[in-house]
């Protein structure tokens, strides 16, 4: 069964996956994994440091890759976006903040756009701009998102992009989450928590072994670690984390955080450094629960590829036409 779909005609990738940009995990070495697996891997650019950025890019070594930003990165560090394009990227992905000011460049370097959503009126203003993609993220994401779940959210942004492809985003770790996703209309999928504990992942061996051992229960959506790390999101981006001790004391009580934060940032700080979990953020999305083993991003890809051809092929059966009588 062919997977061939318009994202892969206009990334040139063999598979519809793609590696999500996570800040601080989506290295050069994962990224590389994911695109010689078929599918194409994005850097994680996130916040915007330059000498990292390069470093990653090299660790890619000749793989054809993509990169992700935070778009206010690039409002405070316009080079930024010049040191990516110089590198080539197959793609470049722009989340949050406002993504317009920057689509020219990126054109211009005929690389090609895509930019995350959070709701239909983002998803509007992508297609008004004329973004080359679209990626709709559910709420069940790890990282920071918005509100609206990815089930219904992906076909709502389906019907409003006018040919634009489509990438579900949240919750989907595994070939069912993407034949699902290619059902609801989309065009692929965008994956973080499926390679947070790859071998590959530049995630820590003790927040992978943390990620490999929660669950889709234990996580939850607050502002607690954007505050320890101190880092000022707007209001309606929260972030979906494993739940520990540290988010149990303070999602309840950002005030009290607030007016604790120079100790409560050099607790999580001191405990981030030595792998202490239970204070430290292990960020991942409602899919961990279908991630329970260490892999290289490779055998994660194509068995996902795998899986979803066995269930589109097994869902062909319900279209069998209805006899008359």
């Amino acid at each position: 069964m062919s997977m061939r779909t318009p994202l892969c005609e206009l990334l040139g990738i063999e598979h519809p996956v793609l590696l999500a940009p996570m800040a601080g995990v989506s290295g050069g070495a994962l990224a590389a994994a994911v695109s010689n697996a078929g599918g194409l891997g994005l850097i994680g650019g996130g916040y915007g440091d330059a000498d990292w950025l390069m470093r990653e890019f090299n660790a890619a070594g000749d793989a054809r890759i993509g990169v992700g930003f935070i778009t206010w990165s690039l409002a405070r560090q316009p080079q930024l976006l010049d040191l990516a394009l110089e590198r080539n990227p197959a793609a470049l992905m722009l989340s949050f903040g406002d993504f317009k000011p920057f689509l020219h460049q990126i054109r211009e370097a005929q690389t090609k756009s895509i930019v995350q959503v959070q709701t239909l009126e983002q998803a509007r203003e992508a297609v008004d701009a004329g973004v080359d993609a679209i990626v709709a993220q559910g709420t069940e994401a790890g990282g920071h998102g918005g509100t609206r779940a990815t089930l219904p959210f992906v076909p709502a942004v389906v019907d409003i992009a006018q040919g634009i492809p489509v990438i579900a985003a949240g919750g989907i770790a595994d070939g069912r989450g993407l034949a699902a996703a290619l059902a609801l209309g989309g065009s692929g999928v965008l994956c973080g928590t499926a390679f947070f504990a790859s071998n590959e992942s530049l995630a820590s061996d003790h927040a992978k072994q943390a990620a490999l051992s929660g669950s889709g229960d234990d996580t939850e959506r607050s502002s607690v670690f954007d505050l320890a790390r101190g880092l000022n999101w707007p209001s309606e981006w929260n972030l979906r984390t494993m739940r520990n001790s540290f988010t149990r004391q303070w999602s309840g009580d950002i005030a009290g955080l607030r007016e604790n934060l120079a100790v409560e940032q050099t607790r999580f700080n001191t405990a981030s450094a030595a792998g202490d979990m239970d204070v430290a953020a292990v960020i991942v999305g409602e899919a961990a629960d279908l991630i329970r083993t260490k892999e290289t991003a490779q055998a994660i890809v194509h068995g996902m590829i795998s899986q979803a051809e066995d269930r589109l092929r097994f869902l062909a059966r319900y279209a069998d036409p209805i006899k008359g009588t």
